[in-house]
C-alpha cells in the first residue's frame, strides 16, 4: 500500500461513472451518485453499517463528550457527543490505485 493517498471527489466519481456506461448521460450518472450519497447518509443516521463491496465501508463514529477551555477568556465550556463518517476503503479499491 502506498503513503500517499490521492483525493477523489464527487465529480471525479460521477466522471469515472460516465466514462464506464456509454449509453448514461452525465445527468443520469450524477442523478444516481447523488441518490446513492443520499441512500449512505440516511443508512449512517441510523447507525447502520454501509457496505458496498469492491469499494469500502461507511459507518457512523461517535466523539465522546468533551470540555474544552478558551485561551483568550480562560472560560472552560463543554461540547456534546458528536458524531463523524468514518470510511475503510476495501482492498480491491485499494489494490486498484497501486
Amino acid at each position: 500500500m502506498s503513503s500517499s493517498v490521492n483525493s477523489f471527489n464527487k465529480s471525479d466519481l460521477i466522471l469515472q461513472m460516465e466514462r464506464k456506461s456509454l449509453n448514461l448521460s452525465q445527468e443520469t450518472v450524477a442523478e444516481a451518485v447523488d441518490i446513492l450519497l443520499q441512500e449512505i447518509i440516511n443508512h449512517a443516521a441510523l447507525d447502520q453499517r454501509i457496505e458496498i463491496r469492491g469499494f469500502g465501508v461507511f459507518t457512523k463514529k461517535n466523539i465522546r463528550p468533551r470540555k474544552f477551555v478558551n485561551p483568550k477568556t480562560k472560560e472552560v465550556s463543554y461540547l456534546g457527543e458528536t458524531a463523524t463518517m468514518h470510511f475503510k476503503a476495501s482492498d480491491k479499491l485499494l489494490a486498484s490505485h497501486d
